[in-house]
C-alpha cells in the first residue's frame, strides 16, 4: 500500500483527491492546505458571496465530513514548508508527512503593489481568498470611494460589484485598453461601455503613481498627474503561480512548475496541476488560470499517478459575470489576426477569433448558444468561414453538420 500527499487544498487539490478515490485507490491520501476551511469555490467569492447572496457553507466544494468519510486526511490551516525529496517527505509546520507520490496543487497568489508606492497601507485589498473577501466586505458601503487598479477580469468584476452596491468607482488600467492582454478590442469596447453606463470612472492608459495616507490609504496620485481622494483600494493586477515550495525543492520552474504532458514534474515522484503548473501544448509551454483547467488537469494527474500515462489535452473555457452580463469564452485566442462580430438577440453578441482561416476562440456575450456551438466547433477542429458565422441568418447549429 502506498501514500499520496497533495499540497494545496483548492479546486485542483480537491478534484485530485476525490478522483483518486473514485478510481479505486485504497492507499493513504493526505490533503494539506494553508487555509483553515475545506476546499471552496473561488469564482463566487468576489460576486455572490461578497454581495451577501451566498452563505459560506455553499462555497464549500464538499462538506468536511466527505473527506473524512472517504479516508482523506485533511491538514488544514497548515503550511508546507519544505519537501525532502531524498527521503520523500513534506515538512508541514515542523512535522514530517511521508509520501510515495506527491502532487502540488498550490495555485497562484495575487500580485500586490510594492510597499514603496503605498501597497502596504491599510485599506489596500486583493480579492483572491476567503480571508481577502471577508476583509474587504465591510468596505462596501454605498457612497464610499474605491479605486480599482487593473482592468483585467478581476478588476472589472470587482468594479461591477462595487458599482452595484452604490459606491463611487474609479478604475485605472495602465495599458491602452482594458482586457488588452486577454481579449480583442471588440470585447474591450463592449465592457468599457457597460461599465460607463453603470457610472464607473474608467481611465485607460493611466497608471498608478503612488497611494497616499498616514497608516491607512486616503488618496492616490495617478501618472497623468491627477489626484483621487479614496476610502479604499482593490488591486487586480493579475496572479503569479505559487512556486515557492517547488522552487526550494529544486524542481524545474518555467512560467510555473514545469510538468510534462502527463503532469509529472522534473522529479518522477512529484506531479503538479492547476494554476501553479505549466505544461506543453502545441509546441509551447502554457499555464491556464481557470476552474475548468484546475479540475480537468487535476483529474488527469490523478489517473496518471495511478499509471494511466494519459497526455493532458485541454479544451479551454472561461467565464466572467459583470452586472447582468454573462461572458463565456471558448478556446484560446493566442495568435489571432482577425475578429468577426456576430450580432445576437436583445443586445447579445459574439466575437469569433481567427488566425487566417482557422477558428481559435469565441467570446460570447449573453449568447449561450454561440458559446456552446463555438466550443463544439473548436473541439471538433472545425473552422467555418467567417462570413457564414457572422451572418445573422445563419443557423449556427447547422455548422456542426457542415
Amino acid at each position: 500500500m502506498s501514500d499520496i500527499v497533495v499540497v494545496g487544498a483548492g479546486q485542483a487539490g480537491s478534484a485530485l483527491v476525490v478522483k483518486l478515490r473514485n478510481l479505486g485507490f485504497e492507499g493513504g491520501i493526505t490533503l494539506v492546505g494553508e487555509e483553515v476551511v475545506p476546499p471552496y469555490q473561488r469564482p463566487p467569492l468576489s460576486k455572490k458571496y461578497l454581495l451577501g447572496e451566498m452563505a459560506l457553507e455553499r462555497l464549500f466544494l464538499r462538506p468536511e465530513s466527505f473527506y473524512l468519510d472517504n479516508g482523506i486526511a485533511l491538514e488544514l490551516g497548515r503550511a508546507a514548508v519544505t519537501i525532502d525529496r531524498k527521503d520523500k517527505a513534506v515538512i508541514v509546520d515542523g512535522r514530517r508527512i511521508a509520501y510515495d507520490r506527491l502532487a502540488l496543487t498550490t495555485g497562484a497568489v495575487p500580485r500586490r503593489l510594492p510597499d514603496a508606492i503605498g501597497g502596504g497601507l491599510e485599506g489596500v485589498h486583493t480579492v483572491r481568498t476567503l480571508i481577502d473577501v471577508d476583509a474587504v466586505a465591510p468596505e462596501f458601503v454605498a457612497g464610499r470611494r474605491v479605486l480599482i487598479v487593473g482592468g483585467g477580469y478581476i478588476g472589472l468584476e470587482a468594479a461591477a460589484v462595487a458599482a452595484a452596491r452604490g459606491l463611487k468607482v474609479t478604475l485605472v488600467e495602465k495599458a491602452d485598453r482594458i482586457l488588452q492582454r486577454v481579449a480583442a478590442a471588440e470585447t474591450s469596447d463592449y465592457f468599457r461601455m457597460l461599465h460607463k453606463r453603470h457610472g464607473v470612472d474608467l481611465r485607460e492608459g493611466v497608471g498608478l503613481q503612488r497611494l497616499t495616507g498616514d497608516g491607512r490609504v486616503t488618496g492616490a496620485e495617478l501618472d497623468d498627474g491627477s489626484w483621487l481622494e479614496l476610502d479604499f483600494v482593490i488591486v487586480g493586477v493579475g496572479i503569479a503561480p505559487a512556486t515557492r515550495l517547488a522552487e526550494s525543492a529544486g524542481l524545474t520552474i518555467d512560467n510555473g512548475i514545469a510538468v510534462d504532458e502527463t503532469g509529472r514534474t522534473s522529479d518522477p515522484a512529484i506531479w503538479a496541476a492547476g494554476d501553479c503548473a505549466s505544461f506543453p501544448r502545441n509546441g509551447e509551454r502554457i499555464r491556464l488560470e481557470s476552474v475548468q483547467n484546475a479540475i480537468d488537469q487535476a483529474e488527469n494527474v490523478a489517473e496518471n499517478m495511478l499509471g494511466a500515462g494519459k497526455p493532458y489535452d485541454p479544451h479551454p473555457w472561461f467565464w466572467s459575470d459583470q452586472y447582468d452580463v454573462h461572458l463565456q469564452i471558448a478556446g484560446l485566442n493566442t495568435g489571432y489576426d482577425r475578429v468577426h462580430v456576430r450580432p445576437g438577440a436583445d443586445g447579445a453578441q459574439s466575437h469569433w477569433y481567427y488566425s487566417g482561416d482557422r477558428l481559435l476562440a469565441v467570446d460570447a456575450i449573453n449568447d449561450a448558444r454561440a458559446y456552446m456551438i463555438g466550443k463544439r466547433l473548436l473541439a471538433a477542429g472545425r473552422s467555418p468561414a467567417p462570413g457564414v458565422v457572422t451572418n445573422p441568418a445563419t443557423d449556427l447549429k447547422a455548422l456542426l453538420k457542415a
